[in-house]
């Protein structure tokens, strides 16, 4: 059965993207911990990052670097990178740009307003 992350890829589910290449896709999570959370996942379904052929760790990894920089552009706020494993079965990072003020662990409620808003600065073209 696909993972939540390959029916957003293939269209079935909606996000809000803010990049996409033939190997990658980033879209913003929806139980952010800080504005501007963006979710970094392979086209190429595995469960473990590990797991990723080298060619699509690659691009993940570059996919992940180059979203970092901009974020740091835009946002003007240090990028955390995490790599978790448990909550999806489906290899992906997050970018989570942050401040002083940032608390791991809690969910910020964001408006539909609010996403569409962060969408339009991070997107990456």
């Amino acid at each position: 059965m696909p993972s939540v992350f390959t029916k957003i890829i293939n269209g079935e589910i909606p996000c809000y993207k803010i990049y996409e290449d033939d190997k990658t896709m980033a879209f913003l999570d929806i139980n952010p911990e800080t504005k501007g959370h963006t979710l970094v996942v392979p086209k190429n379904e595995v469960d473990k990052i590990y797991e990723l052929p080298d060619e699509d760790y690659q691009a993940l990894m570059d996919t992940v670097k180059k979203l970092s920089a901009n974020m740091e552009k835009v946002l003007g706020a240090r990028t955390l990178w995490k790599v978790i494993g448990t909550d999806v079965p489906h290899a992906h990072v997050h970018l989570l740009p942050f401040d002083e003020k940032w608390q791991h662990g809690k969910t910020l409620k964001l408006t539909s307003e609010e996403f569409e808003d962060i969408r339009q600065k991070l997107e990456y073209k």
